[in-house]
């Protein structure tokens, strides 16, 4: 049996940019040991696979080495394809199923908004090796549970960042954030995320950091809708609304490859 698959780039309204995510639309479920391989096989930060469902579509998403339970980026890629391929209606809502909970995705214009929960961190005490892994003076640290967030100084010092992969790796958590202000109007805050312990050095652009992101800047700068820009080499633009405990990322994509998984 043939699957459809294809590849698309999230967070950007340009090819080669963004944070690229395959997508693979399967009939019913398949074992999490061919999700795995297939990832493997697409060697992509996320595999993302869609299974229709009563009310609308089971969403799992596997790196190469693990399935993680909350990824921005294919849920944005995910929700395009349902929309360019005409498996949805334009104007129909996305509605996804995951382990993190339901997640609803509409279209705004040429924009993609997509409801998360928030993963709000609150501040605590630097794990042992973060700063020199880093490579950079830290003074403030916060954890959500999931990632280490972390404040620094300077758009300047985000982008000049060169961590040392494999220290980071020992820290016991799935990703490490760096943020700071945007030294541009364009934006509110930049961030870069490292993430070697799930088998990713650096994501280029991750919309699950923004829902830790967008709650710890937005108690700072007093705004309910922020810009953010991940500052990787590829580049990415989220637009993050909070709305309660929820936190709305809006981002565009664009199809790069389809194919059929023989």
């Amino acid at each position: 049996m043939n699957f459809p698959i294809f590849q698309v780039d999230a967070f950007t309204d340009q090819m080669f940019r963004g944070n690229p995510a395959a997508v693979c639309i399967l009939e019913e479920p398949r074992e999490d040991s061919w999700m795995l391989s297939l990832a493997q096989e697409m060697n992509l930060s996320e595999t993302a696979f869609i299974t229709p469902c009563e009310k609308g579509y089971n969403l799992r998403w596997f790196t190469p080495v693990i399935e993680v339970d909350l990824c921005g980026h294919a849920t944005l890629a995910s929700a395009h394809i349902l929309w360019e391929e005409g498996i949805l209606k334009a104007g129909q809502v996305a509605n996804f199923f995951t382990k993190s909970g339901p997640i609803t995705a509409r279209t705004k214009g040429d924009w993609i908004e997509m409801e998360f929960p928030e993963q709000a961190a609150t501040k605590t005490v630097a794990p042992n090796g973060l700063a020199s892994a880093l490579g950079v003076t830290v003074d403030e640290v916060h954890y959500n549970g999931v990632d280490y967030l972390v404040p620094l100084d300077a758009a300047k010092t985000i982008c000049e960042l060169e961590p040392d992969f494999q220290e980071l790796k020992k820290i016991n958590t799935r990703g490490v954030i760096v943020t700071s202000l945007a030294d541009t109007a364009e934006y509110d805050f930049i961030s870069r995320f490292f993430a070697p312990r799930v088998g990713i050095s650096e994501d280029p652009v991750t919309g699950s950091a923004h829902c830790c992101l967008g709650p710890y800047w937005s108690e700072r700068l007093g705004k309910k809708n922020l810009v953010g820009f991940q500052a990787s080499s590829r580049g990415g633009v989220v637009r993050v609304t909070i709305e309660g405990n929820k936190v709305v990322l809006g981002g565009q994509a664009v199809t790069c490859l389809r194919g059929q998984l023989q």
